[in-house]
């Protein structure tokens, strides 16, 4: 039994040679814990309490030794609020959450503590101390809740996944000791903290902080071929030793040479070989602390994590000389944002029932697809979207080449996928790619590509790199998994910053492609997304950034606001899923179709108006009438609704996406989640011949936005206040909107109006009636001039039928 009726809870350097260490509780005796350096139990050079605010910049509180609490926010960390202008609050269990705004017994007050400057809050302490744990957060007079870090020590997720900090009346702040040590601290060996008195106690691994994370290096990376020798770096800071293994012979990997590598000072390891290496194949092995923070094993065979091709998922990498590569086609000119209309796709959705023949492995692939773009017959080209977003093309981890997967499973960042090659051991992956994006190019669509970096697949070979510098993880090495996908990438780390930056870069200079959709980006963080634009733009500027804005954790959107992304606007989504079933609000509607301006996007083509991607259900399959939600064969009322999705969204200020094929009411016979399901992914091509006026009437629209008349939904700045006019029948959603009403941009205008509900409905529209207006579409169709269609004249009262809508123009 031990001698201590608590444990050491972690240990962590602050410094190489000096850090903290966490009780379980607060430690009450007034001598200091015999607590010692391991595992032959060494003493420290120093050791003592922390400061009694040290615990509150991570924790939002910290309590004295009089029994006094303070909570306070460190204005450093919030450079937005400004104290003289921004009240902010204290709000919690303890006083009702939301009541706490505006009351003045609750407000943080300016302070300084150690001459930082603060806002701050002191009660005593007992009032707070209840059972259950009371939780708190931080939030403005204007109700903005400050968010609380995820890594905080007492943060809790609600049902809702709101993190909040909670109260302990056992961890005070005196739970925590700073010690030094005589000498840096050797971060490759397998170092505890432990009782100095009693070793049979639980030890815990004493990990490097935050400052470790900041360690990098500035020199290439990878297999470099220059000079007559081919170089070879991986940085690895806390590896023991690293060996390199090379083969020209795919079928005998086992004869491979080996070579030790050389460390360098700056966390990197080197070897030189002489020769130009190029075709030839490689992968590291490596050894180093073997504990909860590291997952070192000698014998395990690893990618290069700037492997510029790779045979499969476990390797080996492939060594080029990039003065070999074709050159990538840098000379398309990228539409500008608000012109685009994209279309969102998968390699092997579109060509596993495209109507060509094809081997079948050229049809799982790059080479497949670039057949297909360069057809007459080329589906998106026909519907007419200008920018295509492909689902993830960068190396993945499906087991083998004929594996479906959506590929959001990296396990390289640099290499495309190998499955979609034709001869993955040549690197024809490289080559096939580049001719993709250029047959993209030549249908003057720009190639976007859904990247993954917040998480990493099977094998993680980045991880057996280093586990700790790399991911994120709490004080027992347990992995973080706000991507629900089973670890999430450190982006704060330098060097993880640097591969990121790195391989967009890659993509854009040797493949040519115009922009990047972020996948889970609210877990990449502002900082590292700045990074990338910034860096980006210096190799592209006019690159295409696009963001998820959530993940598990949380929600972005209104921070990259300030940057320059655009973001999936999932608010946009669901509004309009709701309102062509008869849902919604004047409001939503009006906010929606002017580009959810404020909130949501600063600019106009900074949100994505989509209704249907990768994920969930189908569009159809989401609005469905049939009761076990399978749109496969849609009812009359599910088409129409379609028909007001597409106008609607076409209509919308912003940058519209559609998924591919939902101009023929794909559907995905009412499944939900459809990584792994190829055969339901698979674009059915036939369903263009069962709905031809659907895809015609998508195209249409497309045509009219991308067209000279559409020219007042594309805007570039935000129009002035009387830009937009709206009518609304009276207690409906039923809507009428005019573009450019003011005539500030001219003096054509645009009318839509829209009927979501069963019911025949009149808009008033008073004197905006009194206008050359000649109608352009309606519900089912785009009017030719000298078509015999009926043409509705725009009257006072607009007649609008059930499930109907209206487009008319003047000019």
């Amino acid at each position: 039994m031990s001698l201590h009726d608590q444990r050491i809870a972690q240990a962590w350097l602050t410094a190489p040679d000096g850090g903290i260490i966490e009780l379980s509780r607060d430690w009450t005796g007034e001598a200091l814990p015999p607590l010692a350096l391991g595992p032959d139990g060494r003493p420290f050079a120093s050791l003592a309490r922390v400061a009694d605010h040290t615990f509150g910049c991570e924790s939002g509180y910290f309590v004295n030794t009089w029994g006094e609490i303070f909570f306070f926010l460190q204005l450093g960390h919030h450079p937005d609020i400004d104290p003289a202008a921004t009240a902010v609050y204290l709000a919690g269990d303890f006083n009702d959450w939301q009541q706490a705004v505006g009351n003045p017994d609750w407000r943080l007050l300016p302070a300084s503590l150690d001459g930082e400057a603060v806002l701050l809050f002191a009660a005593h302490a007992s009032r707070f101390f209840t059972a259950p744990a009371q939780r708190f957060k931080f939030v403005t007079g204007a109700h903005r809740w400050l968010p609380v870090p995820a890594q905080a020590p007492n943060a809790v997720r609600d049902d809702l996944g709101n993190y909040n900090y909670a109260i302990d009346p056992a961890r005070t702040g005196r739970h925590l000791f700073r010690f030094t040590t005589t000498e840096p601290v050797d971060l490759t060996a397998e170092l505890v903290v432990r009782w100095a008195d009693d070793a049979t106690a639980g030890a815990v691994p004493l990990r490097p902080g935050e400052f470790f994370f900041q360690t990098k290096c500035h020199v290439p990376l990878g297999a470099q071929v220059a000079g007559g020798e081919t170089i070879f770096r991986l940085f690895a800071p806390r590896a023991r030793s690293l060996r390199l293994h090379i083969c020209d012979d795919l079928q005998r990997l086992d004869a491979a040479a080996s070579y030790d590598m050389d460390r360098r000072s700056d966390g990197a390891w080197e070897a030189r070989l002489d020769g130009n290496l190029h075709g030839w194949y490689y992968w590291y092995t490596l050894d180093g602390p073997r504990n909860a923070f590291g997952l070192y094993d000698p014998n395990r065979r690893i990618l290069d994590p700037y492997a510029w091709a790779a045979v499969g998922r476990e390797g080996p990498g492939i060594i080029l000389d990039r003065s070999r590569l074709a050159p990538a086609d840098r000379g398309f000119h990228t539409p500008s944002w608000q012109d685009l209309v994209i279309a969102e796709a998968h390699v092997r959705d579109l060509m596993a029932q495209v109507p060509l023949k094809l081997k079948p492995e050229v049809r799982r692939g790059f080479t497949g697809l670039r057949q297909w773009v360069d057809s007459p017959d080329f589906h998106l080209a026909r519907l007419g979207v200008n920018a295509v977003e492909l689902q993830p093309v960068q190396e993945f981890d499906n087991a083998t080449p004929e594996e479906y997967h959506w590929g959001y499973m990296p396990v390289n960042w640099f290499a495309p996928a190998s499955s979609y090659a034709l001869a993955p051991e040549k690197a024809s992956q490289v080559r096939e790619l580049q001719e993709l994006v250029t047959a993209f190019h030549r249908r003057g669509m720009a190639v976007l590509l859904d990247v993954v970096y917040n998480h990493v697949g099977v094998p993680p070979h980045l991880m057996q790199v280093d586990k700790l510098y790399y991911f994120e993880q709490d004080g027992a090495g347990h992995l973080a998994n706000w991507s629900a996908c089973g670890n999430d990438l450190r982006t704060r780390a330098a060097m993880a910053r640097r591969l990121i930056v790195d391989s967009l870069t890659h993509y854009i200079e040797v493949y040519g492609v115009d922009g990047f959709r972020l996948d889970l980006a609210e877990l990449l963080g502002m900082e590292v997304l700045r990074e990338i634009e910034i860096a980006l733009k210096r190799v592209k500027p006019d690159v295409v950034l696009i963001a998820e804005p959530w993940s598990f954790r949380g929600h972005i959107a209104q921070d990259l606001r300030t940057t320059g992304y655009a973001s999936w606007n999932d608010g946009y989504r669901n509004f309009l899923r709701d309102y062509v079933r008869g849902g919604s609000t004047q409001e939503m509607f009006a906010y929606f179709l002017q580009g959810s301006p404020g909130l949501f996007a600063a600019w106009p083509a900074q949100t994505v108006n989509y209704t249907e991607s990768h994920d969930d259900r189908t569009w159809i399959d989401g609005i469905t009438e049939n009761s076990d939600g399978n749109g496969l064969h849609p009812t009359l009322n599910d088409i129409r609704r379609t028909h007001l999705m597409c106008a609607i969204l076409m209509v919308s200020i912003g940058m519209p996406m559609l998924a591919a094929g939902q101009d023929f009411l794909r559907s995905k016979q009412g499944a939900n989640n459809t990584y792994l399901r190829g055969d339901l992914n698979a674009l059915d091509y036939r369903r263009l011949y069962r709905f031809p006026a659907t895809h015609a009437y998508f195209a249409d629209w497309i045509a009219f936005r991308r067209g000279q008349c559409g020219r007042l939904l594309r805007q570039y700045s935000r129009p002035g206040g009387n830009f937009f006019r709206f009518h609304f029948a009276p207690g409906s959603t039923v809507a009428a909107a005019i573009f450019n009403a003011d005539q500030s941009q001219g003096s054509s205008r645009l009318l839509f109006a829209v009927n979501p509900t069963l019911q025949d409905v009149e808009i008033p529209l008073g004197d905006a009636a009194h206008a050359s207006w000649r109608q352009v579409a309606d519900h089912d169709r785009f009017f030719q001039l000298g078509d015999h269609e009926p043409i509705q004249v725009v009257e006072e009262e607009l007649f609008v039928p059930a499930l109907g809508c209206g487009l008319w123009m003047t000019e």
